[in-house]
């Protein structure tokens, strides 16, 4: 069997990034992968896939409310499911594809199985062991559940099976107010479901900015989802045809349940690590089951290296991706390097939400002196020509010194706009530096502009 530089153990957005970065650098890599499709979660049945067909429901929304009001006239569409989901596995297998062509392209050996560490740079796959002088453990995450929560994928399921369904069902149950379960309970309410999400905590998206989770939550509830906050679920019973959540609210121990066609657990995720072979190893983990790494993403054990959703962090792909270049460049000699401060997120309804650096919450917690610039959707003419004018940015800086400090916006294409952000936090902006770059007219990135403005002597167009 050939001998490589780099093994690296997972074809998702770490696993394939950086192996495709490893052989750009000269070394001779493989990545192992047993889904049997590159791309990971992400591409076969997380990112990818929940965005067609957010934006097959999106354009229904539009059909149905929008387009009149602009002249466009006709009967209503209707949806056929099964066309809807057969478009959605199109977009995975066309990016699956193209992982595979870039893998070709860039001499990265593609070797399909299940993957183990059976000794110090050996990977045994099947009956065949490959040798290695690093190994890099990218295996991401798997859907995580409740105690007595039995997911069957069919009538109770996860984001998973939420993709496939045999039918829209009439109504859904969401347990977790989260990313995930408000994407999808954003599309099935847009496809007719009755959603009712429920909910442990009192504020949806934990960890977000405080404002915009209020503003979410609301946009969300006039689009018929419903929520129950500060609900312990305590379990769910399911036949073959519909489920009963059981809960109890947090504030009074008062007990209810609720029925639905479709169960969907959306409480996160949890590594994967299943089948590696880390605990005969020796291999450091976390409370959490996470594999331990120090700053250069290295293990306990030499040569070893984890990056992306198994490790520490915040489970993103594209945190995933630059995981992945930075333990590449590392191996090859070179200085990795992930600005763990500056790694956006995003939520993919519609409105978009999107978020960089630290919240207003996290600023007072450390008491650190701030000026917040905000400014409304409704002052944006691009916004408002396209019936997007609800949401606002909110930009945060420095009250001294003006660099900004963090970005959340909820609004149209927020998930494309926060990038702007982005890239002036990497070079140490400031909130005038933004204000005094011109922006098209018109576009919604103006906003971004005017928040800017707005950190200053004010926003024009407020």
């Amino acid at each position: 069997m050939a001998d490589y530089d780099v093994i690296i153990i997972g074809g998702g957005p770490g696993g394939y990034v950086c192996a495709i970065r490893c052989a750009q650098l000269g070394l001779k890599v493989a990545c192992v992968e047993g889904r049997g499709a590159l791309g990971g979660t992400c591409l076969n049945v997380g990112c990818i896939p929940s965005k067609a067909l957010l934006h097959a429901s999106h354009s229904l929304h539009e059909a149905e409310h929008n387009f009149e009001k602009m002249g466009l006239m006709g009967g209503k569409p209707t949806v056929d499911w099964g066309k809807m989901i057969g478009y959605k596995d199109d977009v995975i297998k066309a990016n699956t594809q193209g992982i595979e062509f870039l893998f070709k392209k860039n001499k990265v050996d593609y070797i399909k199985g299940w993957g183990k560490i059976t000794a110090k740079g050996e990977v045994t796959v099947g009956d065949d062991v490959h040798k290695a002088k690093n190994i890099v453990i990218a295996t991401g995450s798997e859907p995580s559940t409740l105690p007595g929560v039995e997911v069957d994928e069919k009538v109770v399921v996860t984001s998973t099976g939420a993709l496939s369904l045999p039918k829209v069902p009439k109504s859904m149950v969401v347990i977790g107010a989260g990313v995930i379960g408000l994407e999808m309970g954003s599309v099935y309410a847009r496809l007719g479901t009755e959603v009712t999400v429920v909910e442990y905590l009192d504020a949806i998206t934990p960890g977000m900015d405080g404002e915009i989770c209020k503003v979410f939550q609301r946009m969300l509830a006039k689009q018929g989802l419903k929520f129950i906050m500060g609900a312990a679920v305590q379990g769910v019973k399911a036949t073959k045809s519909k489920a009963t959540v059981s809960y109890k609210l947090r504030k009074n121990d008062k007990e209810a349940a609720l029925e639905a066609e479709c169960v969907l657990v959306a409480t996160g995720r949890r590594p994967y690590t299943e089948g590696l072979g880390l605990a005969e190893l020796g291999v450091e983990m976390t409370e959490r089951k996470q594999v331990k790494t120090d700053a250069h993403w290295r293990t306990n054990i030499e040569s070893i290296y984890a990056i992306g959703d198994v490790i520490v962090g915040p489970m993103l792909a594209h945190k995933a991706e630059d995981e992945g270049i930075a333990v590449a460049e590392t191996i090859a000699g070179q200085a990795g390097h992930v600005n763990y401060g500056v790694i956006p997120g995003v939520i993919y309804t519609a409105p978009e939400v999107a978020s960089v650096g630290q919240t207003e919450e996290q600023l007072k917690d450390e008491g650190r002196a701030y000026k917040v610039g905000k400014f409304s959707f409704m002052g944006n003419a691009r916004a408002k020509a396209v019936f997007a004018g609800d949401g606002f940015v909110k930009i945060l800086a420095d009250k001294d010194t003006d660099r900004v400090l963090g970005c959340h916006l909820i609004g149209p294409s927020a998930g494309e706009l926060i990038h702007e952000i982005c890239v002036a936090m990497e070079f140490g902006a400031s909130a005038e530096d933004i204000a005094r770059t011109c922006h098209a007219h018109p576009t919604f990135s103006e906003a971004m502009r005017e928040a800017a403005l707005a950190c200053g002597d004010g926003a024009i167009h407020a």
